[in-house]
């Protein structure tokens, strides 16, 4: 337990050196730091919304809206394979009677001839739920009166749809969130459908939820001129049509065809610009978007096409000529803001669902300021006192302990700081837990110390007994306490984990610091002062 090789040694120094380098921006400004060449760390701890003030938003992901989009994209599927379905001798099936409820379609094959063709068609509908070896699919298929077929989403089917709709939402968010530029936000899935958003530093969350409000989902579509204005006013439309309202008048009506032309999920780019003076968005398909864009203005010239966004038609010019270098200019009498928020929310992507704001706080930096400097005079006092204590208990050894102790501080801003960790309320008080608790390992050492001296052992048998005998309980300790940590940080959200996550990194340094750093101080002078007697 006393052999420290040079190696040993080095390698144990230069640990120490890089926690303090790493540790080290958190002295400046970070406009100053900014400055400082590449090659220097220049990372600071993150502060959580508590220390830093911001904006905190809970949201609710509208799962219902989730199956309804299911059970329409169900019932587009069902009718498409009816009518590439073939009878025995080449003929088309014969259906009708179609029926859409909540989780189910329904229809009626005239022909009872045709009903294993058309089941085993719907059937192939049917996708595995949760891997291909889970068994489990996400639709059944079943026949009754002989010839009414029904295709039915499974409960498991839609328990996962609404699983990867929750994920997918808080990926867009973050992506949304991270095109507004700021700066460390906390995005956490609470429970089944809901998504805790907190970005510190943000104090107006007017904007964030004007970008987190909106599905922004894009689509292209041809206008039907077939339909007369009188028909628009009357809300009668023909089959494969529907009536949207216009961004900028809502009361006036457009109607446009179902069937997309091409979505924003081949959006490779949008960016704000201006046309003529005035705020667009220019936006750029990627390569199969483009491909398809091209081919559908070809196909279409003189024809009038709408864009729209969620819903609602943001303009419908008419094709002069085809389109064929895969981008364009997205026009609605912007202003600059409205420009770059929707450049934004296209960039991201569209939301599988909508998104309703269930709780919506606003923490100023003066709250903020408060805690930090309470965290700081109660990480003092606890430090200066734990100082203290030590040296009076165990003079030269405790002062060797207080150096560990100190450089155990500067390892936990250190890590932080190279991880990107957020420091929070709950962690400035994992932070002084830490110090207090970080001489334990110590205190068993040195006491064992002791009791090896008072049974007649000299010095350097009695601290190296005393290193080893200790050894197992500090490991064991220290050990539980991990544990207790990781199922904090595993299980908790929020407070609890700003708590486990600051706690966890210091049982770690704490073990490294105050074992064999604190050995190594202890080795390196009783080797150097060799006392023929040592007063513990």
């Amino acid at each position: 337990m006393l052999d420290f090789p040079r190696w040993k040694i080095w390698a144990i120094t230069l640990t120490l050196i890089v926690g303090a380098l790493f540790a080290l921006p958190n002295l400046f400004p970070e406009a100053q730091v900014a400055r400082w060449p590449s090659w220097l760390p220049n990372k600071h701890v993150n502060l959580g919304l508590d220390l830093r003030g911001g904006s905190h938003l809970l949201l609710a992901v509208d799962t219902q809206a989730v199956v309804k989009q299911q059970i329409e994209t169900l019932e587009d599927s069902v009718r498409t394979t009816l009518r590439e379905t073939k009878r025995a001798d080449g003929g088309r099936i014969g259906y009708g009677d179609f029926e859409r409820g909540a989780t189910a379609v329904s229809f009626l094959v005239r022909d009872p001839t045709d009903v294993d063709a058309v089941v085993e068609a719907m059937r192939g509908l049917s996708q595995p739920v949760g891997g291909s070896f889970s068994g489990q699919r996400n639709m059944d298929v079943s026949v009754s009166d002989g010839t009414r077929v029904t295709v039915q989403l499974t409960e498991a089917g839609i328990a996962e749809r609404k699983r990867l709709a929750v994920a997918q939402s808080i990926e867009i968010v973050r992506r949304r969130i991270d095109e507004m530029g700021t700066r460390e936000p906390t995005i956490v899935r609470q429970g089944d459908d809901r998504i805790l958003v907190q970005v510190p530093g943000l104090k107006d969350p007017g904007q964030l939820k004007e970008i987190l409000g909106k599905t922004a989902k894009l689509e292209f579509k041809l206008v039907n001129t077939d339909v007369r204005p009188e028909d628009i006013a009357s809300g009668r439309v023909p089959p494969g049509t529907e009536l949207l309202p216009m961004q900028d008048a809502p009361e006036q009506k457009i109607a446009v065809r179902r069937r997309v032309i091409i979505s924003g999920e081949e959006l490779a780019d949008a960016q704000p610009s201006y046309n003529q003076g005035a705020p667009v968005v220019s936006f750029r398909f990627d390569t199969t978007g483009g491909r398809r864009f091209g081919q559908a203005t070809t196909e279409n010239v003189g024809k009038p096409f709408a864009i729209i966004l969620d819903n609602e038609v943001i303009s419908a010019p008419r094709i002069n000529e085809p389109i064929l270098g895969g981008s364009g200019i997205i026009s609605g009498g912007f202003t600059v803001e409205q420009a770059n928020n929707l450049a934004v929310l296209l960039r991201a992507g569209a939301l599988p669902a909508p998104l309703q704001i269930l709780e919506e706080r606003t923490v100023g930096p003066d709250l903020g300021a408060d805690s930090i400097r309470a965290g700081m005079i109660a990480s003092i006092i606890g430090t200066v006192v734990v100082l203290a204590l030590m040296f009076m208990t165990y003079g030269r050894f405790g002062l060797f302990a207080n150096a560990a102790l100190v450089l155990n501080v500067i390892l936990i801003i250190g890590i932080m700081s190279l991880l990107g960790a957020t420091l929070t309320l709950p962690g400035i008080a994992g932070l002084v837990l830490t110090i207090g608790t970080a001489v334990d390992s110590n205190v068993l050492i040195f006491e064992r110390i002791r009791e090896e001296l008072r049974n007649g052992r000299s010095t350097l048998n009695a601290v190296d007994a005393g290193y080893r005998e200790a050894s197992r309980a500090i490991w064991d300790a220290n050990i539980t306490n991990v544990i207790a940590a990781a199922l904090m940080m595993w299980f908790g959200s929020g407070p609890v984990k700003g708590f486990a996550v600051v706690l966890t990194i210091g049982i770690v340094t704490s073990v490294f610091t105050g074992v064999t750093v604190c050995r190594m101080f202890n080795v390196l002078w009783l080797k150097r002062a060799r006392p023929a007697k040592l007063v513990l």
